[in-house]
């Protein structure tokens, strides 16, 4: 059987799946967050093309439940490396440049492939540790280095396994390069390999995996790209009195907070259609408010600060 995990990338299931876990005993230790909120226990991975897909699903549910729920980003090991693999499917770089093209428009969200035919990832443990690196240093800042190095995957067909792509990022979040650096290359290594042990533990199998704890217990699990409407349902049935907070759609407050979005992103944050933020998004340009990024699945519109 073909070992490779990228075989069950499933756009109709919204999953990046490995196809084999080791099942063994996780402590309630590992599963502590904040106390009085719901701390999920979200599995992904640099390169997981389902997860790129639950962006704007996350981006809402941060403004509207922000109070409530705090996200605790782990590594999954989608890709250890091509040369341990059997033929098959999807089985070298280039037949993942062909399946990018065809979820993109699944998801709504732009996606070009041309990095597997042009510089291909030979794993996405690099960009993993180089994300735990950034964690170590500041939580916040770690998950705008994550969107930014999705952004150069995904969008800018860079080889984010690149050494020179992971430190820009570093400087682009904002964060302390030189130690970011040497985490890298030594503690960040440690960390994400914690991040691999507990997920075989808590028999995480593909990406996305939110797994929703309070009290230091499993109380759900929302597995693949779904709707909006399953976050928020799992959310108010673990905490009823979990309140929705109110933010503002006005498109200048919604770039304060997400300095670059998709039109799918846009709409969902909007709650208006994907054709109205479009047209919407298009007028802004017109007014010099955000730049437009064409991609050949879709565009990302970038607040001008000035």
């Amino acid at each position: 059987m073909n070992k490779n995990p990228l075989l069950n990338c499933d756009p109709e299931k919204g999953i990046c799946e490995i196809l084999e876990t080791q099942d063994s005993e996780y402590s309630a230790e590992q599963l502590q967050g904040t106390k009085d909120k719901i701390t999920i226990i979200y599995y992904t991975d640099p390169i997981c093309s389902s997860c790129w897909g639950i962006e704007a699903q996350l981006r809402k549910m941060k403004l509207e439940y922000g109070n409530a729920v705090e996200i605790d980003y782990r590594m999954g090991g989608l890709l250890p490396s091509w040369d341990i693999y059997n033929s098959g499917g999807i089985s070298k770089p280039s037949d993942v440049a062909g399946h990018w093209e065809e979820v993109s428009p699944y998801y709504k969200m732009p996606i070009e492939g041309g990095v597997w035919l042009t510089d291909p990832l030979n794993s996405s443990y690099p960009p993993s540790i180089a994300f735990k690196a950034a964690q170590m240093q500041d939580k916040k800042k770690a998950v705008d280095y994550m969107r930014i190095t999705r952004e150069m995957v995904f969008l800018d067909q860079l080889n984010i396994t690149r050494t020179e792509h992971l430190e820009k990022a570093a400087k682009m979040a904002g964060l302390d390069v030189a130690q970011w650096k040497e985490d890298y290359e030594s503690k960040a290594q440690i960390e994400f390999k914690k991040d691999l042990d507990l997920g075989r533990q808590l028999g995480v199998r593909g990406f996305p995996t939110l797994i929703f704890t309070k009290d230091d217990e499993i109380l759900d699990i929302l597995y693949g790209f779904k709707p909006y409407t399953d976050f928020e349902r799992r959310i108010t049935k673990i905490s009823p009195d979990a309140k929705k907070q109110e933010y503002s759609t006005e498109p200048d407050q919604l770039f304060a907070v997400y300095p670059t979005l998709t039109t799918q992103e846009f709409a969902v944050l909007s709650n208006i259609s994907f054709d109205k933020a479009f047209d919407t998004l298009q007028k802004l340009t017109e007014e010099n408010k955000v730049s437009r990024k064409k991609y050949k699945n879709g565009d990302l519109w970038i607040f001008n600060k000035n």
